[in-house]
């Protein structure tokens, strides 16, 4: 499966990335200026939405679909350039689920079907983790 990009240059440090229905503008705070979100800040927004639409996905199979869902996510970077994740931690934060059903679903997107985390872990970066359930 073949995916495009492509990102212009607007200003400064200031880009618009494009796929073929959407778009996003990113900047970094290179020139002390950042109106929008930096490339990896989105990193950990991908990884959040990619994990997250997993496990709505296997919750909603469980019967189980989540009455409010938040993920919250801190990432560690390397001192040195290129300045990777080395330490990522995630909370999953679950309204009117079954704990058991929500870990579960949580496990499998960690261990099986969320791309990004696995490219963070084949990095060599830890991936920590937690689960949390309220009514």
């Amino acid at each position: 499966m073949s995916v495009k990009v492509t990102l212009r240059h607007i200003e400064g440090m200031r880009f618009i990335g494009e796929t073929e229905n959407h778009s996003v503008v990113l900047e970094s705070d290179y020139l002390k200026v950042q109106k929008s979100v930096a490339p990896m800040e989105v990193f950990l927004l991908s990884l959040g939405g990619c994990t997250g639409m997993d496990v709505v996905a296997i919750l909603m199979k469980m019967k189980q679909p989540p009455k409010k869902f938040e993920i919250y996510i801190e990432g560690e970077r390397a001192k040195e350039h290129p300045k990777v994740y080395t330490h990522v931690k995630i909370k999953y934060v679950l309204y009117g689920v079954e704990y058991q059903k929500a870990e579960k679903a949580v496990r499998l997107s960690q261990e099986r079907y969320c791309p990004v985390s696995a490219m963070l872990r084949r990095s060599g970066c830890v991936l920590d983790y937690e689960v949390e359930v309220k009514p």
